[in-house]
């Protein structure tokens, strides 16, 4: 092993995606020197980078702007908070636009001569981020992840420490903000993009004593074709739906829709055809996702004649709405010098209790992307350069620093987490005895990785990212065990209706014991 790498910055970027390049991109415009470390190679990892996304760009037109906040509030559960919605319309509006006259970006132009620019073409905008991140005079450590966060002896983050994978040693960034844009949680589920959505960040906040909400939020599901990684939801809703004898299968296309599929799946497989698509509709289709049809153009499959197996992979909270809890407009947390931004943090703030791919979420990304990094360098450029001379202590613990005896092992911690959170008829089709016996199993997965779980160099990554797994898995059930209602997409077979009385979000936090709280939040009253 080498020797270690230590540096100092104002602000630390953690992540490699549009919210810590934004963050990582307004930080430096700030007069912060930043360093941005990401666990796979700037610019390529990540959902957004694998593919296409749709982006919530609405014209500054009151109508629109109107509708556009209407639309998901009932779908949302009505959590949702108008005054964020309308600051992340303003700021998306403001960065697309950027990104296509000063970045370069190539929006496509329609015969009539408009310019949508409600869509971007993932590798292209994440090339163009890097591009623009490197220009701003950030230093980037690619395949770095981040293993720990470091603390200042008043608790305050002052940096975080990791492992570079390809240079083979340890490394340390003393800073005087750090912001957290390390993407959601999908459980390793193969749903592409997302291998290095792991919930780290959300780990690394709580050891430190951030809260997380919105975590029952969170049994997301995207359609695939069976044996692939593209989840490409919204295609679908072009499609009819076949059981095995090639019967319909009613309600699979509906609103909710994804719930008798899962049922099905259980037991049989299920076919599909994008038969509703009309000519112009598979002509856009093709030109907005083309990876989408890689794998039928290689197998010799029409999907829109021909039927094909699909199944349902786990998205965690890369696509549902939970994450770190937001505690100001420039996106602090709960703890001083701590920053979240992205599918790390919750995106309850314009969305409530559901979201999906892209649009919201890609808003969301960019805009507090830029108010985290903005944030964190107002906040460090405050302490001055002497934040980068403080001690500092480590505060990692699960997989790091085990509080017992060693025998524990990261792919055993993994395949536990995995059996829980996985299957449909566990996280996707919940009720309260479900959940009850995955938790009495996540619990012991944690004292058993807690106490023998440990890591050194490149297995610290390994070892760390189990620990994320099985600490995400506990707040998300935890808190869908405290939400005894039916509301966005935190749905209880036990509870299927909406109860006024919860109108409310929900916090937790804690690693050895979890705890949650409902948070009464001055958001938008319950529907008439």
């Amino acid at each position: 092993m080498g020797e270690s790498l230590e540096l100092t910055a104002d602000v630390l970027v953690v992540g490699g995606g549009p919210a810590a390049t934004w963050a990582a991109l307004d930080a430096a415009r700030a007069g912060a020197d930043v360093v941005l470390a990401d666990k796979g190679y700037c610019g390529t990892s990540g959902a957004t980078a694998a593919g296409g996304t749709g982006v919530w760009y609405v014209q500054p037109d009151p109508a629109a702007r109107e509708a556009a906040m209407a639309s998901r509030e009932g779908l949302g559960g009505h959590l949702a908070d108008r005054g964020w919605m309308a600051r992340v319309l303003d700021r998306t509006y403001a960065n697309i636009n950027e990104l296509a006259e000063t970045g370069g970006y190539p929006f496509p132009t329609a015969p009539d001569g408009r310019q949508p620019r409600n869509g971007l073409q993932g590798p292209e905008y994440m090339r163009r981020m890097r591009i623009r991140t490197r220009r701003a005079g950030v230093r980037i450590l690619d395949h770095s992840p981040v293993t720990e966060l470091l603390t200042a002896a008043d608790g305050s983050v002052a940096g975080a420490a990791g492992h570079r994978r390809q240079a083979g040693h340890p490394y340390r960034v003393l800073a005087g903000a750090v912001v957290l844009a390390t993407g959601g949680c999908a459980f390793l589920s193969g749903a592409l993009g997302t291998d290095t959505d792991t919930g780290d960040g959300a780990l690394y906040a709580a050891e430190v004593g951030a809260e997380l909400s919105g975590m029952e939020f969170s049994n997301a599901y995207g359609i695939a074709p069976e044996h692939t990684s593209v989840t490409k939801t919204a295609f679908y809703s072009f499609a009819t739906f076949h059981r095995e004898d090639g019967s319909v299968l009613e309600g699979a296309a509906s609103q909710g829709g994804r719930s008798v599929i899962a049922r099905e799946l259980l037991n049989a497989k299920v076919y599909c055809t994008l038969d509703r698509a009309d000519p112009a509709d598979r002509q856009a289709m093709r030109l907005a996702q083309p990876n989408f049809f890689l794998t039928f153009d290689r197998l010799g499959i029409d999907p829109f004649t021909q039927r094909f197996a699909i199944t349902l992979l786990a998205e965690g909270t890369v696509r549902g709405t939970g994450g770190i809890r937001i505690a100001d407009a420039d996106c602090r947390t709960t703890v001083p010098g701590l920053y979240a931004a992205g599918d790390a943090a919750t995106r309850e703030e314009i969305c409530g209790g559901f979201t999906g791919g892209g649009s919201h979420n890609a808003a969301w990304a960019m805009s507090s992307g830029s108010w985290a990094g903005t944030g964190a360098a107002r906040y460090a450029l405050g302490l001055g350069r002497a934040a980068r001379t403080r001690p500092v202590r480590a505060a990692g613990g699960a997989g790091l620093r085990p509080t017992g005896s060693g025998g524990a092992d990261h792919r055993e911690v993994t395949a536990a987490v995995q059996g829980e959170v996985l299957p449909y008829d566990k996280n996707y089709l919940r009720q309260g005895d479900t959940l009850t016996g995955s938790l009495r199993v996540l619990d012991d997965t944690w004292r058993l990785l807690r106490a023998g779980l440990h890591g050194e160099g490149r297995d610290a990554i390994r070892t760390r990212q189990a620990a994320a797994l099985a600490a995400n898995a506990r707040w998300m059930y935890r808190s869908a065990l405290a939400r005894t209602e039916s509301r966005g997409m935190a749905r209880r077979l036990d509870f299927p209706d909406q109860d006024p009385a919860q109108h409310h979000r929900i916090a937790t936090g804690g690693l050895d014991e979890v705890w949650t709280r409902p948070v009464k939040e001055p958001a938008v009253k319950e529907p008439v």
